[in-house]
């Protein structure tokens, strides 16, 4: 997949196949297996909670603290440390729980003071101590520090009445898709190791300061509750948290140093999260023979792997090797049923060959992947590179405008819109889409402009 930062989307980090776009100030992941297992695991739960699956998105933040939260609409964004911190799947199934009962019961708030790239808000199962303290380096930069009431005030917006409702409707909506709530209470309890572990005492002003209940109360209410719901003693979805330790062990490879993964999973692991994770490592150091060696271990165990196969077909695009990527990028995609994001890293391959015989193959694959995920900006550049192969530069001017205005380039996305209207058939679909984005942009600089 093709990353960005902070700008939807600039140069591939070395052996990922993640995608990083931006959502407010954080960049999000992207990837293909990771978003159809948070569908899987979610779509009960977002059913429980009376929300149709297909209108709810989860999504992947790069952030190492622990912490999940709601900004609006139906979406709940979870940090990457919380993946990292949560060793079962159904301890990030009682966070998501929790978050859909936030959006639910309306709990989400809007700060008019707070510039869009900050408007979201903090919430989650963490305690504002544990949030604050787990995301600051110096201790010095905590939240709760003296003088700092006002940031208080100002980012843990939900009492502490939101968060026992939304603790409430989450144990709700974890029964009525028959899944324990063991798995919740276990997070709850990391969290007050957390605390533990960074001194933070229950006092008067520990209450005043914090915005959420206490955890110590969080867990034995949920307990009294979980123990009696009749899926307490369930056992855990065996085939979800497979793919769940995969996840989490792709994405410690993919953000981990080398030498960290390498020593998180060593090479006598030979199981797939190890293979895995050493994949990454390897080819961030530029070991491709090693690289290749720990997805062929992975493709050895499972044959039909499409994301052992998109790992492979990244591996070999990204050294250089894009002919080579074909045949397993080909295969993912095709046993993903044209999974957008891994279509799009086809689609790169085949244009990577710079053999003009396979940019019809590209253009298809392409056209394919933004009809199903619109919200794919390298694969609007990628289809803009074969609109501008074949001469159509108009196309390639509306492919160009797409990507600038999901990257925020605003002023770039009315050019672009403006001139691919003038060399498109008028009254035409195409034509019509270059004026929406021209009309979206402005509108969006003009809402810029007011606030400065």
């Amino acid at each position: 997949m093709k990353p960005s930062l902070l700008s939807r989307l600039a140069a591939v980090l070395a052996a990922v196949a993640l995608t990083i776009q931006p959502v407010a100030a954080q960049s999000v992941l992207r990837d293909a297996e990771t978003e159809a297992l948070f569908r899987d695991m979610s779509a009960p739960i977002i059913a429980a909670a009376g929300l149709d699956p297909k209108n709810v998105d989860i999504v992947l933040l790069n952030d190492g603290t622990i912490n999940a939260f709601v900004a609006g609409g139906q979406a709940v964004y979870i940090h990457s440390g919380l993946i990292g911190a949560a060793d079962h799947v159904s301890e990030v199934q009682g966070v998501i729980a929790h978050e859909l009962g936030h959006i639910t019961g309306g709990h989400v708030i809007s700060d008019a003071g707070v510039k869009p790239a900050t408007n979201i808000t903090l919430l989650s199962l963490l305690l504002g101590a544990a949030a604050a303290v787990a995301g600051a380096g110096d201790a010095g930069m905590g939240i709760f520090m003296a003088g700092q009431q006002a940031a208080l005030g100002k980012y843990l917006a939900f009492s502490r009445s939101q968060e026992s409702s939304a603790d409430a409707a989450g144990a709700q909506y974890l029964s009525k898709a028959g899944i324990s709530g063991r798995g919740s209470l276990d997070f709850f309890k990391k969290l007050q190791n957390q605390e533990f572990r960074y001194g933070f005492k229950r006092d008067a002003d520990a209450e005043f300061y914090s915005t959420h209940p206490m955890t110590s109360d969080r867990l034995t209410t949920l307990q009294d509750t979980y123990e009696k719901d009749p899926a307490w003693n369930k056992p855990e979805d065996a085939a979800l948290q497979a793919r769940f330790l995969r996840v989490k062990a792709k994405l410690y490879g993919y953000l981990a140093e080398p030498a960290s993964t390498l020593a998180a999973y060593p090479e006598y692991l030979t199981d797939g999260p190890a293979h895995y994770a050493r994949a990454y490592a390897f080819h961030k150091e530029a070991f491709l023979d090693k690289a290749l060696a720990e997805t062929d271990a992975l493709l050895q165990q499972t044959p039909n792997d499409p994301y052992a196969l998109e790992l492979k077909g990244q591996i070999l695009l990204e050294s250089g090797k894009p002919a080579d990527a074909l045949d397993p990028l080909r295969r993912a995609t095709q046993l993903s049923d044209n999974a957008p994001l891994i279509a799009t890293t086809f689609g790169h391959a085949l244009l990577a060959t710079e053999d003009k015989a396979n940019f019809a193959e590209a253009e298809k694959v392409l056209r394919n992947a933004v009809a199903r995920d619109r919200e794919n900006p390298f694969a609007w550049y990628q289809l803009g590179v074969v609109y501008e192969a074949r001469g159509d530069t108009a196309r390639a001017r509306l492919a160009s405008a797409e990507q600038q205005l999901m990257e925020l380039q605003l002023p770039e996305a009315v050019r672009s819109a403006e001139a691919a209207e003038m060399g498109l058939p008028k009254g035409s679909p195409d034509w019509l889409r270059a004026q929406d984005i021209a009309m979206s942009a402005r509108a969006m600089i003009e809402r810029q402009r007011k606030k400065k």
